[in-house]
């Protein structure tokens, strides 16, 4: 049979050509562009970990920063609770001198209120009295047709008014 017979020699070209293609396309992907495609996948990963480790920085960074901050905001707050504090404390004591100033007025005008009020009942008890003389002299006058002194009416008038 020729078919078979043809089939070494058949065979045996295109195993060669099998094997120059094959080595071709080792040589080209293989020594070509496989160190190309490594090279890439290394600095791939090398910049990969460079961004993690520059995130990670800025991370620690950024930590750093928010304790510092917080730090501070806690310093501020404490300022200003004593400000506050503090400002409470003057208010306080400027409310009291100024209620001890207001108090001492009110009793300086009670007491000049008083000493007029005083001066007022003085000076209407003097004037009831001399009405009162008026009085008791012209009614024992019209009464008893009496002619009393003014002195002996403001005696009487006296005498009655302290008896109460």
């Amino acid at each position: 049979m020729p078919q078979i017979a043809q089939l070494a020699t058949t065979y045996a070209s295109q195993i060669f050509w099998l094997l120059v293609c094959f080595g071709v396309v080792f040589f080209v992907v293989g020594r070509g562009l496989l160190p190309k495609v490594t090279g890439t996948i290394d600095l791939r990963d090398r910049q990969i970990a460079a961004d993690l480790a520059a995130a990670e920085a800025a991370r620690s960074a950024a930590d750093a920063e928010e304790e510092a901050w917080r730090a501070n905001a806690n310093r501020q707050r404490a300022a200003a609770q004593d400000a506050i504090a503090k400002a409470k404390v003057e208010a306080a004591a400027h409310t009291a001198a100024r209620l001890a100033e207001a108090s001492d007025r009110i009793e300086q005008t009670l007491a000049a209120a008083d000493a007029r009020i005083g001066d007022a009942r003085a000076a209407a008890l003097t004037e009831i009295e001399a009405v009162a003389v008026d009085a008791v002299q012209d009614i024992a006058a019209r009464v008893a047709g009496l002619s009393v002194s003014p002195d002996q009416a403001g005696e009487a008038v006296k005498g009655v008014l302290a008896h109460g």
